[in-house]
């Protein structure tokens, strides 16, 4: 593409070189090899791309656009005022506006966003269409598989990505929509048909400061998506509410709303309850345990109808879903207790799906977790309560620490966790741990192991080491078995 049709939209000077320029692709990491490839020097919070812009000269970039003043580089050079809200627009020029030319479904919020996206796509795929999926776990076009850097990619990958599944005949996108991308421009540009917001409680304050800002972030999505669906029983619905570009479709448990669950009934197995809206009531079973699932499930079947899916196949769907992985992932041990891995990582997670498992649980609540490191630290403290509050035994481990000291993670969890109880144990290597909590367990008992879920690595001060929760648990059990 010729790089004056590209800067279409777009406030710009010609520092030096040609608009007659051609562009191959759209970059912003200096290593990539390309041949007229146009490098986007983006300001990070840990570099600043125009460190590198001679690096992407050196590898084939022959137009470099920019934000700072550079010395002469004999290439074109494009100045705008802010890159990182350029490059939105310069990938969506590129790619002639993929989004427009499927359906998209943003889900927002902190927790929740996988699981409605895994369980809308299992609808949407039973319904005959291709879906696309955008997320914390996994990038997905089809029934082929994608690996995922961060929960929302970049605007150039972002709209690469829509490009792809445009030509390859998807119908409709299921994308979680990060806070750090509403706030990063990552999404600008995108058309959203619909907008899902599950929830909002503490999570990424190193980052936003403050929950009113990390609100805001997220409210950007229902300015600009077409079908708003928000659940009204969340902190902060109201500013989503308010937000809201088209009139929103709210749903709920507690709070009048649209659609309303009602009569729930949770087991160690399964959720039942009686849907309600526009006058009429629908019997609804999930095998998934938990109240968040009665909210993931509402937000769920809101999209679908909006998709145009009928009712009685989004029903007969939800019988028969698989949950995702690493999300109340459940293990049966042949000594009678069971072991549930969840990627509960923040103070409300943990506590739904502590909540969940007291609803069932016939003996005690073993549970095994930690917390991030460079990561928000305000929420150890409320997590360590958390987990004695809901627990009849707590190990607190690692989770992972990065470059931070583990123990000194741990302490800061202990806060919390004295001001229940101090009967607790403490062991920092997380195998050991996990396996602490399994050799403690007996008939009735359920072992929670939370915080990493999906992941099949820990990031340690040392470097990444392979590490998977499920791996660990299947390990011991299968021990157990072979040892009598």
């Amino acid at each position: 593409m010729e790089l004056q049709k590209l800067l279409s939209q777009v406030e710009y000077q010609l520092i030096e070189g040609t608009l007659h320029q051609k562009v191959s692709e759209i970059i912003y990491d200096s290593r990539v090899k390309t041949v007229d490839g146009l490098f986007i020097a983006i300001k990070g919070f840990q570099s600043d791309g125009h460190k590198y812009i001679d690096t992407a000269i050196e590898n084939g970039a022959t137009t470099i656009v920019v934000q700072d003043d550079v010395p002469p580089k004999n290439v074109t050079v494009i100045k705008v005022s802010n890159t990182r809200e350029v490059m939105a627009v310069l990938a969506n020029n590129f790619y002639n506006d993929p989004s427009q030319n499927l359906n998209l479904v943003g889900v927002t919020g902190t927790n929740g966003k996988t699981s409605i996206t895994f369980l809308l796509a299992q609808i949407l795929e039973r319904y005959g269409q291709k879906v696309g999926v955008i997320g914390t776990i996994e990038n997905r076009i089809g029934d082929e598989t994608l690996s995922a850097e961060r929960t929302t990619p970049e605007a150039a990958d972002l709209q690469k990505l829509f490009s792809r599944m445009v030509n390859e005949g998807v119908d409709t996108t299921m994308m979680e929509v990060s806070s750090h991308a509403l706030d990063l421009n990552r999404v600008d540009g995108c058309k959203f048909d619909i907008g899902i917001f599950t929830n909002l409680t503490q999570d990424h304050l190193d980052f936003h400061l403050t929950m009113d800002n990390y609100a805001k972030a997220k409210s950007k999505l229902f300015s600009i998506c077409d079908v708003p669906i928000i659940n009204n029983d969340a902190d902060y619905a109201d500013l989503m509410i308010g937000a809201c570009k088209n009139p929103p479709i709210t749903y709920g448990i507690d709070k009048e709303a649209d659609y309303m669950a009602k009569d729930i009934a949770i087991t160690s197995s399964e959720v039942t309850y009686k849907l309600t809206y526009d006058g009429k009531t629908i019997d609804i079973k999930v095998p998934i345990p938990g109240k968040f699932t009665v909210y993931n499930t509402m937000a769920v079947i809101v999209a679908s109808i909006k998709l145009g899916v009928p009712m009685n196949l989004i029903v007969e769907t939800l019988k028969n879903v698989k949950g995702v992985p690493g999300r109340v992932q459940t293990f049966n041990s042949p000594k009678g207790y069971s072991v549930i891995v969840d990627y509960a990582h923040t103070p409300d997670g943990l506590e739904n799906v502590l909540q969940a498992i007291n609803q069932f649980a016939k003996s005690r609540i073993i549970t095994v977790f930690g917390c991030g490191g460079d990561r928000d630290n305000k929420k150890r403290p409320i997590m360590g309560e958390i987990a004695a509050k809901y627990s009849t035994d707590v190990i607190i481990t690692s989770d992972n620490p990065r470059t931070e000291e583990p123990n000194s993670i741990i302490e800061q969890i202990e806060v919390g966790t004295k001001k229940v109880t101090d009967e607790y144990i403490k062991i920092v290597d997380r195998k050991k741990a996990i396996y602490a909590a399994l050799s403690r367990a007996t008939s009735g008992d359920v072992v929670l192991i939370a915080g990493k879920g999906h992941e099949t690595y820990q990031h340690l001060n040392t470097g990444i080491i392979h590490f998977d929760d499920s791996e660990i648990v299947q390990e011991y059990i299968e021990e157990e078995q072979n040892a009598h």
